[in-house]
């Protein structure tokens, strides 16, 4: 699954890391400015966890097919 943050949209409420710590990471301001990213094996729930609890709806999550897994 694809993880994909709006930097315009995060306002720094930091609910993302404190919802899924392994997954979202926040700068030295409290914001999250990842790139896009793959959600780690095995974390998949916690990345959607982490992105249905912005309150900004600042993370898009994008899941594959498993024909696009198995490429």
């Amino acid at each position: 699954m694809k993880v994909t943050v709006d930097h315009a949209r995060c306002v720094g409420h930091g609910l993302c890391q404190l919802r899924a710590p392994r997954v979202y990471e926040l700068d030295d301001e409290g914001y999250n400015r990842m790139l896009p990213f793959e959600a780690p094996d095995g974390l998949e729930a916690e990345a959607r966890l982490g992105a249905i609890n912005c309150p900004e709806v600042a993370i898009r999550i994008e899941e594959q097919n498993v024909e696009e897994k198995l490429r």
